[in-house]
């Protein structure tokens, strides 16, 4: 058996395959049998997370012809981590980010790490 037909075979998939850097990380999978006996593995839905959950560090002010990637390298130090200031400001799609100039993004701390009170 090759290792993608292992990786196929029900429960074979686990979160271990995604880094934990990867917005996936700790996302379970499940299966699935379709009409013709055959099963499907799949990855669960993942939910956004609501914004309250993040303690915001700071905010950064969008300004004209900035991209995402330079300002999540600038922040997290790699500009794939771009996940992460989606959902700490409630964004579906990331190029709304940078769409209006002047808009404030929220840079914030992990889901569920607490920011120091009265700093």
């Amino acid at each position: 058996m090759s290792t993608l037909q292992a990786i196929l075979q029900p429960g074979a998939l686990t979160s271990q395959l995604f880094p934990i850097t990867s917005r996936y990380h700790g996302i379970g999978t499940a299966t699935l049998e379709n009409r013709e006996g055959k099963t499907v593995v799949y990855l669960r839905r993942r939910f956004v997370p609501p914004p309250e959950r993040f303690a915001l560090l700071q905010e950064h002010v969008v300004s004209q012809s900035e991209r995402l990637d330079n300002i999540v390298a600038q922040y997290f130090g790699d500009p794939e981590q771009f996940w992460k200031l989606c959902d700490a400001n409630r964004a579906m799609h990331p190029d709304d980010l940078t769409k209006v100039i002047g808009r404030r993004l929220r840079i914030t701390l992990p889901e569920d790490i607490p920011g120091m009170q009265n700093a």
